[in-house]
């Protein structure tokens, strides 16, 4: 295993982690009455996800180059490897969330109290910060699981969540992947990416990213519950585990197809 794949692997972890903690930044919204900080701090991960997106194609595409020009066969293992990176770091993002809405609440709070980022930083690395962390620690309720109503529960929301995922895990891998498929069309093939995440994107914005807003607003006017909304909040973290586990069934398929569609356009 090379290091540019090791980097990816600790890159896809990192990029997978932030969006799994991203579904908790509403109930802390909510809680403080900060929606817009709230999501402002949180935006400051974000850049560090995105950053780290940027990186991971580049690393992938050479080490797909290196092993073409010495005639090496596609690593599909390497590629699945990746994807299990994904299902770990949302598992372990969802163990997180609790700990997670602590810490940003206080961080909001904060933030609203001093309007200073240093100063938040210089906290968190503070003896009171890492002793409010240590105290913060916690794990999902047990309840949250448990107590799901097959009669309340969002199917549809459900499973657009689990497809937009499934595609958004594999559509950069399945386009480097193709480029072993069709090494004649590899940069066309390595750019169809945009295509297979685009239609997730738009499923996402388009349809579960309003929903989730709706439900948001409902909570703050009173017309949804704090406790009903944290539920579809776990629904969401169930679908986006197993959306992970379904880019497994998926990616060699989509990896066929995009070495194809780069041969034909």
């Amino acid at each position: 295993m090379t290091t540019q794949v090791l980097v990816v692997l600790a890159l896809t972890f990192i990029i997978n982690l932030i969006t799994t903690l991203s579904y908790s930044v509403r109930i802390v919204g909510i809680r403080t009455g900060r929606i817009a900080i709230s999501f402002a701090l949180f935006n400051i991960l974000v850049l560090i996800s995105r950053t780290a997106n940027g990186f991971q194609a580049p690393l992938l595409a050479k080490t797909v180059e290196n092993d073409i020009k010495n005639g090496v066969a596609g690593h599909e293992f390497v590629f699945r490897l990746i994807i299990i990176s994904c299902t770990l770091a949302t598992l372990f993002g969802a163990f997180l969330i609790p700990t997670f809405q602590r810490i940003l609440s206080k961080a909001v709070l904060n933030f609203s109290m001093h309007k200073s980022m240093p100063k938040l930083i210089m906290h968190a690395f503070s003896k009171a910060g890492i002793l409010y962390l240590k105290d913060n620690i916690s794990i999902p309720a047990k309840t949250n699981i448990t107590q799901i109503k097959l009669e309340a529960f969002p199917w549809k929301i459900f499973i657009f969540n689990i497809v937009a995922v499934a595609i958004l895990t594999i559509g950069v891998l399945s386009a480097v992947y193709a480029s072993y498929l069709n090494p004649e069309y590899r940069t066309t093939a390595s750019n169809l990416s945009a295509f297979v995440n685009g239609f997730a994107t738009i499923l996402m914005f388009a349809v579960i990213d309003p929903h989730l807003s709706v439900m948001t607003d409902d909570v703050t006017l009173g017309k949804c519950s704090e406790p009903t909304f944290r539920k579809y909040v776990v629904y969401m973290t169930i679908a986006r585990l197993i959306g992970t586990i379904a880019a497994q069934i998926i990616f060699l398929p989509c990896a066929q197809l995009l070495a194809w569609t780069a041969s034909k356009i």
